[in-house]
């Protein structure tokens, strides 16, 4: 058997403690350019742990133990979610057990609460639904009484046909059980709106997008609440946000062809940094179509998806999906800069003349991609205010100077430019990371340092002069101006050329614990290239195994599930007029 086999069904502490070893005593001895190979060998990044258990389903190990679950090979965590809530409320509905639905902290999950007096009956049906189609059902909140559960949560899980990910228990539907208390019914736990309500809190219908900020904008899908329930507290963005995707195909001739004359008018570019147009700056590994998976998956609330190119678009990319707009160079620089351009910081600085654009935008490189479920509030304050996170990297206080690489000039150039207007010392890098963003912002940034981006915009490769707009200027002015706020983000930065990069993507498999994560590469040895894509191509699939709507290859993976319709439950009282809401797909 190969080893990489054997490795792949060793358990993970024995995986990591030899690549560990391999890296201290191994690697050290091993040509630079043969590092990352080696360490792939010792670390294959998927095990084996799926067996299939009949039909169109899958016995997968996960963190949450061995789960039987539905293959579906484009499946998101959204609709799961969904499914497993109206599936819940169906088996209450035909049980003539009556609930309405709380909103719940937990982006993923979602939750209802039915009396404490019908709790036998509600875990009868639960257990009956669950037992008929291999969900689960598991206690979350025990009571006092073993047979007594204050909460419990249920699921019917669901992967993908290798069984790479699991949409299980994060994606449960929660019963709560309320207790009736002197005319009220008090919640066995916290939640954002009203741990208590009178029993004569009246009855209504609320679309998906009061219980929670992790749906689909525009989602008027209704569900049988109580009014309390349909105010919305003060943390919740409520306003349109749009994502920008730049993205180019290095290996395109035509493409190619432009960069090598654009290359002969520019000969400065050979004097300043081989990283100002080096190949591994514009070369594509298919990050893009798993960016867009996970954008799908973990953030449903994005309301249009912008991709600005070069006039190119990956095969793969359905352009009639009504959410994306595919936009050509030639749109948002006009009469502006200099095409074609090869400065990502040129096309930064154009980013906010997108026809349609919302004021608020999450701006993404496609080798940045999200890890598990996000919310607005991550990227922006109810008010509207973008936040930033900012790297523990700093950035170098030596004056800009011949040595330095394209990026860390536009730091420098930024942190003048800071100084000169605010009086603060710029000191740290920001993180790779989706950047918040304003049009408003960048529009008052370039009419204020109208040379610089004026100057920025017409390099066709980058250059010393240049500064950095959407990934660090505009979030240094913003937070001086009162624009900008610090926030918080867990993410993960590796260089694919590192050989400790497939740890870290083992690990990441293994855990999921991060909001987002780049693979970036800088300058790469090109006997490593190989090893570089092999490593990519082995993770993301893994990591992202669901196609998206962005595909093609999704209009004929599945049907479309039918909408769900609202069920009235058995005792409610008249809903308002106006507040029985259209069910949608």
């Amino acid at each position: 058997m190969a080893l990489r086999q054997v490795l792949r069904l060793a358990p993970w502490p024995v995986r990591r403690r030899v690549f560990e070893t391999v890296e201290a005593r191994v690697l050290p001895r091993v040509a630079p350019e043969r590092r990352l190979g080696v360490a792939r060998t010792f670390m294959p990044l998927v095990s084996t742990r799926v067996r299939g258990a009949g039909g169109a389903t899958l016995r997968v190990r996960t963190a949450a133990g061995v789960l039987t679950a539905r293959a579906d090979p484009a499946a998101a965590p959204a609709e799961v979610r969904r499914l497993n809530l109206d599936r819940v409320v169906k088996a209450l509905d035909e049980a003539g057990v009556d609930w309405f639905r709380v909103p719940i902290r937990a982006a993923g999950r979602t939750a209802v609460a039915v009396r404490a007096a019908d709790r036998p009956d509600a875990l009868a049906a639960l257990r009956r639904h669950v037992a008929d189609d291999r969900g689960s059902l598991r206690v979350v909140r025990p009571g006092r009484r073993r047979k007594n559960p204050q909460v419990v949560a249920v699921c019917w899980p669901v992967t993908d046909p290798g069984g790479s990910l699991v949409l299980g228990p994060d994606l449960a539907c929660e019963v709560e059980f309320w207790t009736e208390r002197d005319g009220r019914l008090v919640s066995p736990r916290r939640n954002p709106v009203a741990d208590s309500i009178p029993v004569t809190e009246p009855v209504t219908v609320a679309p998906e997008t009061a219980f929670g900020s992790f749906s689909a904008r525009g989602d008027t899908t209704g569900y049988r609440t109580r009014r309390i329930f349909t105010c919305v507290d003060p943390d919740r963005v409520d306003f349109p946000i749009d994502v920008v995707y730049t993205w180019v195909d290095g290996s395109d001739p035509a493409w190619q062809r432009r960069k090598a004359q654009a290359l002969a008018d520019n000969p400065w570019v050979g004097e300043v940094s081989e990283q100002a147009a080096n190949d591994s700056r514009f070369a594509s590994r298919d990050e893009l179509r798993y960016s867009l998976r996970a954008l799908h998956c973990f953030a449903p609330w994005v309301r249009r998806v912008f991709l600005v190119t070069d006039d190119q678009t990956p095969a793969w990319l359905d352009r009639a999906h009504p959410r994306l707009t595919v936009v050509s160079h030639r749109e948002i620089f006009g009469d502006t800069g200099r095409l074609p351009t090869f400065n990502s910081q040129a096309i930064e600085s154009r980013l906010h003349r997108i026809p349609g654009l919302a004021e608020h935008f999450l701006y993404l490189n496609d080798d940045v991609i999200l890890g598990r479920p996000v919310t607005p509030e991550m990227f922006f304050t109810p008010g509207g205010l973008t936040k930033f996170f900012a790297s523990a990297a700093r950035v170098d206080t030596a004056p800009r100077g011949p040595a330095d690489r394209p990026a860390d000039s536009a730091a420098k150039n930024n942190r003048r430019l800071i100084q000169e207007t605010f009086g603060r010392m710029l000191t740290r890098k920001m993180m790779h990371t989706p950047h918040p963003s304003r049009r408003s912002v960048i529009a008052e940034i370039e009419e204020r340092f109208a040379e610089q981006v004026t100057a920025t915009a017409g390099h066709q490769f980058r250059h010393p002069d240049d500064i950095s707009l959407l990934s660090s200027l505009q979030q240094y002015y913003a937070y001086l101006t009162g624009k900008a706020a610090p926030g918080r983000i867990r993410y993960l930065y590796t260089d694919l050329s590192e050989p400790v990069t497939p740890l870290r993507l083992a690990r990441l498999l293994r855990s999921r614990d991060v909001d987002a994560f780049c693979l970036n590469d800088v300058d790469v040895h090109s006997a490593a290239v190989a090893d570089q894509e092999a490593l990519v191509a082995e993770f993301l699939p893994a990591y992202l195994p669901f196609t998206s709507p962005f595909e093609l290859q999704h209009r004929n993976v599945r049907p479309i599930a039918a909408p769900r319709q609202p069920s009235p439950g058995r005792d409610d009282r008249p809903v308002p007029p106006g507040m029985a809401l259209p069910p949608v797909a």
